[in-house]
């Protein structure tokens, strides 16, 4: 799952993760940014292509550079970064669209042997978190590191 990824550029607060898309439609920057929301330990997982105009993250862009996994590969390296410094941290993800994250839930669950044995991860199902299953259409998910 993690061998195939991109270059990432990290900020120095290590919430800010680039890097460079590389297919058919040229190189595109996308952006994982890691935001604590009001409970103090979690943190959104923000995702995207960054805005060239305004550096800003659109979650609706759609690249079609043909790069899908090994771009969701980036994204879940961004993970095992961010907790590693973060150990007691809860991240939060969802798609900007039912597509998207369903797309994060066929990438959890082709990879689900791997990511269990790092992590904690839960699905949110008719308002409900629960530990995450195959074959479970979730509207949300919660990860943790393992410590």
């Amino acid at each position: 799952m993690l061998e195939n990824c991109y270059k990432v550029d990290i900020s120095d607060n290590y919430e800010i993760f680039e890097f460079i898309s590389e297919g058919p439609r040229g190189s595109v920057t996308k952006v994982v940014k890691y935001t604590e929301i009001n409970i103090k330990g979690y943190y959104n997982l923000g995702f995207g292509d960054k805005d060239p105009l305004t550096s800003q993250i659109n979650d609706l862009a759609v690249t079609n550079n043909e790069d899908s996994q090994k771009v969701l590969s980036t994204v879940a390296a961004t993970i095992y970064v961010f907790t590693g410094l973060h150990p007691d941290s809860t991240i939060i993800a969802t798609g900007s669209t039912q597509a998207r994250t369903r797309l994060y839930q066929m990438g959890i669950s082709n990879n689900l042997d791997t990511v269990n044995k790092d992590f904690i991860v839960f699905g949110l199902v008719n308002e409900e978190w629960e530990p995450f299953r195959k074959k479970v259409t979730y509207d949300a998910f919660l990860v943790r590191r393992k410590l």
